[in-house]
């Protein structure tokens, strides 16, 4: 049996996720000043590592692969980073990734197979989102300025259109899911889904739309052989996509080249123009095994855009053999569990992340794409057995003759 999880558990959850909302984007209507937002946000991140402890003191941990992967990672990101090749800010990333694997390691323990952080998880970037809506309400304008091609953007928190599009695509993934697995109703789904999709589309996020779809696909399929309503949603699914490719075959095809040149599309928006220079530029055999250090995810002043060489650029091969074995660890255990609500989730996390891992970075570092896989690992974790009542194994006393006789009289 499930032991009950604290509500501070979900408080620490959402402090993760205030961490990971990041610093750079869109002008906001008032405007912040990066060294607030850089303070709430590792502001966030100590007190979740404070409240983690403070639930428990005992420092009981479990067991987990994917977050002693994360812990083998610090040690390229600490080497290059002790270099200052990339600045002091190397080592205060560092500092950061500790501080979030150190949590994560406290709430291992509540980690049981169930789906409490799916909801945590959905309840949290829903949230996200609603301040995401409010600011199209307040102000369309900056919701959707020239600047990102009339893309939706965070107005009252900046978020670019890819994050936008990220938690949308998650949060409506999980949901579906939760659907056909009847944990919730459809009117709380509708609730989620509806607004969700419709800034999706707004932010026009072609990475986090056919995350969402192959994502759910996999998932979805497997389902198929235990559950009914996962087969009729799947038929349904695949005649609504013909309908739809038929019908509004031009629609699609423009939301999804945004107006660009076939030139432009086919370097992936000037992305395979910096992963060329990366790739080109000399290294050190020192750089290439370790990399240097944590930095802002870019190469000559312009994002990478690219988990791997992401990773490859600040923590060197170590890291990317590191980041591999964490999706194939968890996406072998996945496949190797039977067929299950909780396994569905999981994949589609997994698949997520490997997906956008292509044309966005974040595998390496403290990110929202960790504490997706983070959620994918408390799905795959398997309940721990129940503590045995105390008196059970405790020997009996033995009571003497005298004091036995004494009770009688």
């Amino acid at each position: 049996m499930r032991g009950e999880t604290p509500r501070t558990v979900g408080i620490v959850w959402g402090l993760l996720v205030l961490n990971t909302l990041g610093s750079a984007g869109a002008k906001t209507i008032v405007p912040l000043p990066r060294s607030l937002i850089q303070m709430v946000t590792m502001g966030a991140l100590v007190a979740a590592f404070a409240l983690a402890l403070a639930v428990n003191l005992r420092l009981r941990v479990r067991p987990s692969a994917y977050v002693f992967l994360l812990t083998l990672l610090l040690v390229p990101s600490m080497i290059s980073s002790a270099h200052l090749e990339s600045g002091f800010g190397a080592l205060f990333r560092c500092a950061r990734l500790a501080l979030f694997v150190g949590t994560l390691w406290l709430l291992g323990r509540w980690w049981d197979g169930g789906l409490t952080f799916v909801r945590h998880h959905i309840r949290l970037y829903f949230a996200v989102l609603g301040s995401v809506a409010a600011g199209l309400v307040v102000s369309p304008g900056a919701a959707l300025p020239d600047l990102y091609g009339g893309r939706l953007v965070g107005a009252l928190w900046p978020l670019t259109p890819p994050q936008i599009g990220q938690y949308a695509a998650v949060i409506i993934g999980l949901t579906v899911l939760l659907v056909l697995g009847r944990r919730t109703d459809r009117t709380s789904a509708a609730v989620v889904i509806v607004p969700s999709l419709v800034l999706l589309a707004l932010t026009h996020t072609r990475t986090a739309t056919l995350g969402l779809l192959i994502g759910l696909a996999l998932a979805i399929g497997s389902l198929v052989l235990t559950s009914a309503p996962a087969r009729r949603f799947f038929a349904w699914a695949v005649l609504c996509a013909a309908v739809a490719a038929v019908a509004l075959g031009s629609v699609l095809q423009a939301w999804f080249l945004r107006g660009q040149s076939k030139e432009n599309f086919s370097s992936l928006t000037g992305r395979a123009k910096v992963w060329d220079a990366l790739l080109a530029a000399p290294r050190t055999p020192s750089e290439q095994l370790f990399g240097t250090g944590l930095g802002d995810k870019s190469f000559g002043g312009l994002p990478i855009d690219n988990s791997w060489l992401a990773v490859y650029h600040e923590q060197g091969l170590t890291g990317v053999a590191l980041v591999a074995a964490v999706l194939v660890v968890l996406g072998g255990v996945a496949l190797l569990r039977p067929p299950s609500l909780s396994r569905a989730c999981a994949i589609f996390l997994i698949s997520y992340c490997a997906i956008a891992s292509y044309t966005e970075a974040g595998l390496g570092d403290a990110s929202p794409y960790l504490l997706h896989l983070a959620v994918a690992a408390s799905l795959l974790a398997t309940p721990a057995a129940a503590t045995p009542p105390a008196t059970s194994d405790a020997p009996r006393r033995r009571v003497p003759r005298w004091a036995q006789r004494s009770e009688v009289t």
